[in-house]
């Protein structure tokens, strides 16, 4: 079914091409996530848990799955209003969040081609269904170590710590948002994407996983009827932690496709991994991305997608190592929405931002605006696109 190579307990499916790298489990099999034979995504029981089906409210136990509102524009949250101010001289584009919304603000109100409103914080509860406990009191009191810190990327602060929740609560209320009768069938988040979060530590500026709490909050309060997650994740960095962090989960399948140049970490295994060349530009990248994408989409079925879509391919990021242009990351976003406006399993999505690293942290400089334009980029293509779909379908979409 797939066409390109899966290792999988020592065995290939699928053909072979340069430069493609096949990802691997750790504790579970391919057949295990997909199903023998690969037709469709298998909703097995898990061995590990962060919570039960027991624990799902029983408001929310219906059997089938609720409709979305077909004229509903996208809905995107933000937190920029939790402010963050960084030592002089610190790496991070802090700056990056606040220009971005104000952009998708004057690009798509005038129209009313989506709605914003603020993230909501994410609750202990809600963190907890992914990370350690222990792990979370210690992060809101401040108690990390100074190598933990570092190993984030942040110094510790209150502040810091409202950015943290916020971050993640924006992509938990997206994920609620498109998992409601009535709601958008587009969401997202212009924040999160922390993919680097493990169960009790953090790195690489990521402190939870925003998509991984999402994802299980979600599953916990729809399990009867949401059996199939897709992560889609595209930033140049691969989704480490979520990688672990679903291992296993049969009911979310991660797909991660980076820069093989880009491994800050220990290399983790996704449930499929694209390694790109170093230097990679548009037509290696897509051609890497059209050949997998739809068989993966295929195969998962999925009820729900999470598209991290970092931008920190594109040739002027400080880190990426590619030379994708934006124009080339425009044709990934539309690929994607196309991909899940078009299959058959009707998919939810949410989006979230990701890396995106300008060489020239000046706000004002050219390499720093065209990060902020491949980032609004991202969710103008996503309500245009939406909205398209709405248009040519009409309410029966």
């Amino acid at each position: 079914l797939l066409s390109r190579p899966i290792l999988c307990g020592g065995r290939i499916f699928g053909g072979f091409s340069t430069g493609w790298s096949p990802g691997s489990y750790s504790s579970m099999t391919l057949q295990a996530k997909l199903g023998k034979g690969l037709p469709h995504f298998a909703s097995t029981s898990r061995s590990m848990a962060a919570f039960t089906a027991a624990d799902a409210p029983k408001s929310e136990d219906k059997s089938t799955e609720p409709l979305w509102d077909p004229s509903r524009k996208v809905l995107y949250f933000y937190n920029d209003v939790y402010e963050v101010q960084l030592p002089e001289g610190h790496r991070f584009p802090m700056e990056k969040y606040r220009l971005v919304r104000e952009k998708l603000q004057r690009t798509l109100l005038p129209g009313r081609m989506a709605e914003f409103a603020v993230s909501p914080l994410a609750t202990v509860e809600e963190l907890t269904t992914t990370h350690c406990s222990e792990y979370v009191r210690r992060f809101f009191s401040g108690d990390l170590t100074p190598k933990e810190n570092r190993n984030i990327g942040f110094p510790w602060s209150p502040a810091g710590v409202d950015r943290a929740v916020s971050s993640t609560g924006g992509t938990v209320g997206a994920a609620r948002m498109v998992c409601t009768a009535a709601g958008p069938r587009f969401a997202g988040q212009v924040a999160g994407g922390t993919h680097h979060a493990f169960f009790d530590y953090g790195e690489g500026f990521c402190v939870f996983s925003d998509i991984a709490v999402a994802a299980n909050c979600v599953l916990r309060e729809h399990g009867s009827w949401l059996k199939r997650i897709l992560i889609v994740d595209l930033d140049v960095h691969q989704g480490n932690g979520n990688a672990v962090l679903f291992q296993d989960e049969p009911r979310v399948f991660t797909f991660s496709m980076q820069c093989s140049k880009n491994i800050f970490s220990e290399r983790q295994h996704s449930d499929l991994d694209v390694w790109l060349d170093e230097g990679a530009g548009d037509d290696e990248y897509m051609r890497e991305l059209q050949a997998i994408l739809p068989s993966v989409f295929d195969s998962v079925n999925p009820q729900l997608v999470f598209y991290q879509a970092g931008v920190d391919a594109i040739a002027e990021d400080r880190l990426g190592h590619l030379s994708v242009s934006r124009e080339g990351l425009q044709r990934r976003n539309a690929y994607v929405y196309n991909l899940v406006l078009s299959h058959p399993s009707t998919p939810r999505l949410v989006i979230t931002l990701g890396g995106g690293y300008p060489k020239d942290l000046g706000t004002g400089s050219v390499p720093f605006r065209n990060v902020i334009d491949a980032h609004a980029d991202v969710y103008i293509q996503a309500a245009q696109r939406l909205a398209r779909y709405q248009d040519t379908a009409g309410t029966s979409a």
